[in-house]
This record gives C-alpha cells, sequence and structure tokens, in this order.
C-alpha cells in the first residue's frame, strides 16, 4: 500500500483511496472501510466524508488550480472543485481557488497557492503536471494532487489520482452499439492527450465487442482504434468547434456522439438540439460527469462516463488531515467505483431490459478480469 508516516506540522500528504462507506478502494490496497458521516453533493455524486479526519480543522488549508476550462466546464474541473467544496463543508478546512484561462496561467496560477501557505494544492488536468513537477520538487513541505496526470518522474509530495475511463466508456460503447438507429456512432476529443483518447479507445472498443457478440457492423466515426487516430479540436473551450463536429457527424449519420472536451462538449449539446428540433433523433454520451446532473440538457444525455473526481479529492483531503502519506498513484476503476457509468435517466425506458442486463454483466467481467478492456492510454498503479 505504499509508505505510511506521520509528517511534522500540519502538512501532510494524503492517501485518496481509505476505504469510504461509498466503497471506494485504492487499487492494491486491502484496509478496512472507514466509519463515515454526512455528505455533500454538488452537480454530481453525492460526495461521503471521513468521520475520523474530523469536522473541525481550520488551520487547514487546501487550494485548487483549475484547467483552461475553468470551474463551471460541467466536467473534469467542476467535479474536482465540488469534492474540494464538500471537504470544506465536512471537514471544516480553509479553501482557496485560482481559475486559469489559459495554459499561460498554469505556473502563476500554482506559485500563487504555494505563496498563500496552501498546506495541500489540487490541480485539475493532464497539463498540470509539467506545471506542478519543478514547484513540487522546490515545496516539498507542500502536497501536491495532480488530478488526471498521468506523466511519471514526481517528487513523494506528489499524488496522482488517475481514472481507466476505458473500462466505463466500453459499457457506453456497448450501450451506444446497441441503441444506435443508423448504425452509426462518433466521438471526438479535445486536445490529443492520454486523458482524453482512453475515453475515446474505450468507447469504440466497445462497439467493437457489441458488434462481435452480435454479429453486427455498428460504425464509430472520429476515432480509429488501429490506426489511433482521430477528430480532435485541438482545445477544451471553444464550443463552436464542437458543435461543427458534432454537426459534421450528424450528417455522416451519427445519432449518438460522445464529446470528450470538456466545455467544447456543450456545442455538441447545441448541435444535437438543433438537430432534433429538425427532425432527427441524436442522443450523446456525456464524460467525466453525469451530465443529466452537471448540464441544463440532461434530456439529450444517454449516459455519461463517470469519473468520481470529487470523491476522491476528498478522499485525499481526509486522508491528509489524519497524517496519513503516499505518494502511490490512484487509479479509478469500476472495481473501487472510481469510473462507473452513469443511469439512462430519462432514456431509462427506451433502453431494452436485454440491454441492460448485458451490460451489467459486461460489467462484472471487466472486474472479473474476463472480459479485458486493453487501451495503451489507461493509466497505471
Amino acid at each position: 500500500m505504499g509508505i505510511v508516516s506521520p509528517l511534522a506540522g500540519r502538512r501532510r500528504l494524503a492517501v485518496p483511496a481509505a476505504l469510504l462507506s461509498s466503497g471506494l478502494l485504492l487499487a492494491g490496497c486491502g484496509a478496512p472501510p472507514a466509519e463515515n458521516s454526512g455528505s455533500a453533493s454538488g452537480s454530481g455524486a453525492a460526495v461521503s466524508a471521513d468521520a475520523a479526519a474530523g469536522s473541525d480543522n481550520k488551520d487547514y488549508k487546501s487550494c485548487i488550480v483549475s484547467d483552461a476550462g475553468g470551474f463551471d466546464d460541467r466536467s473534469f474541473n467542476q467535479s474536482s472543485f465540488e469534492g474540494l467544496k464538500a471537504a470544506e463543508e465536512a471537514y471544516g478546512i480553509e479553501t482557496n481557488k485560482a481559475e486559469s484561462k489559459d495554459a499561460s496561467e498554469f505556473t502563476p496560477n500554482v506559485n500563487a497557492q504555494v505563496n498563500a501557505q496552501c498546506d495541500s494544492i489540487i490541480g485539475v488536468g493532464y497539463m498540470l503536471g509539467d506545471t506542478i513537477k519543478p514547484i513540487a520538487q522546490k515545496n516539498p513541505d507542500v502536497h501536491f494532487l495532480g488530478v488526471d496526470v498521468t506523466a511519471d518522474g514526481f517528487s513523494d509530495n506528489v499524488k496522482k489520482l488517475t481514472y481507466d475511463t476505458a473500462q466505463a466508456a466500453f459499457l457506453a460503447g456497448y450501450v451506444s452499439a446497441g441503441m444506435t438507429k443508423t448504425g452509426t456512432v462518433a466521438t471526438y476529443g479535445g486536445m490529443e492527450i492520454p486523458t482524453v483518447t482512453v475515453f475515446m479507445d474505450g468507447f469504440a472498443a466497445g462497439v467493437e465487442h457489441y458488434n462481435e457478440v452480435k454479429g453486427k457492423d455498428v460504425k464509430v466515426l472520429g476515432w480509429d482504434r488501429e490506426a489511433k487516430t482521430g477528430s480532435f479540436t485541438g482545445d477544451f473551450d471553444n464550443q463552436a468547434n464542437g458543435k461543427t463536429n458534432t454537426a459534421n457527424f450528424i450528417n455522416q449519420g451519427a445519432d449518438i456522439v460522445m464529446p470528450v472536451a470538456g466545455p467544447v462538449g456543450l456545442g455538441t449539446l447545441d448541435a444535437v438540439k438543433e438537430a432534433n428540433a429538425g427532425g432527427k433523433s441524436v442522443a450523446v454520451v456525456w464524460p467525466d460527469s453525469d451530465g443529466y446532473e452537471s448540464t441544463k440538457d440532461g434530456a439529450l444525455i444517454l449516459t455519461s462516463v463517470v469519473k468520481n473526481m470529487g470523491q476522491s479529492v476528498s478522499d485525499v483531503i481526509g486522508q491528509d488531515l489524519k497524517g496519513e502519506f503516499s505518494a502511490e498513484p490512484y487509479v479509478g476503476t469500476l472495481e473501487n467505483k472510481g469510473v462507473e457509468l452513469a443511469p439512462f435517466h430519462d432514456f431509462d425506458s427506451t433502453v431494452p431490459q436485454e440491454l441492460k442486463d448485458e451490460v451489467q454483466t459486461l460489467q462484472e467481467d471487466i472486474i472479473s478480469g474476463k472480459v479485458k478492456v486493453d487501451s495503451e492510454y489507461s493509466p497505471k498503479s
């Protein structure tokens, strides 16, 4: 499970996967669950708290720096921020935030949190990894939490919170293949980075699995698993590009689209609304959070590939407050509920029970290892 030791003072790095009542486990760790009390929720799933961490920790300060999408991206920045706010409410800690508008603000924003004497600093997004690395090395008494940071070579005051979304996206791809009426589905990304392509890879693999077991030929636009090439808008903020990309997919026959692009995906929702108003029937698979809860267009969302980032961020802080330390990376999986397929919500009555049962069995088979979801982009523990 890694090294566990107290540190002097109130600067302590957490092990994010203390076993909470939610069932969240640290990959490879078999410690018993901790007792919990209370929960907090934002636009996504409820976040449980660890009672052993206490509720009056006003001398502890945890800070967060967003990726360029900002804290209202309905995606990974927002989910991580909600985890921090849940920890603030449950544990009585002080918090601070810095919202990045573009990559040029990453370094000054992280340095500002160091200067604000934060005990822990949460950097959200793959792109923050390069920023955190040198700053963490220079500030060994500050503990850095890298959400979606997958690179190697960090100092031992950095903990990476990563998520094998290929597993949950595999289920979403299988569902989409079972629900498409046109025989064509699509996916696209924002920036071409591993934490984006892992969704796309898993989604396409799920469609392939459906085709194999059903003898069908559902097509996937936007990602070629063999060539490892696909469609990307190049950023996480230009919603117009997301709308154009989606409209092109719809014109090519796609009736289910999964954007993996943060706020750019809001452009997908706009394109789908327009297409449906024109007589088509198109649905969306949302990334990161449960889009039914986090967007204003839940009626368009078939399901979501959820990363429970809020829970793991809150777990990290709770363990930090207890003086527990481990730089061992956390990897969210279907087994430890770090990633999940969201409910079908408004589509629940239209998804055949047979397909629901197949997805449940498929999830169990992925957890048991009977079905392998192999993506080169999956994070390693």
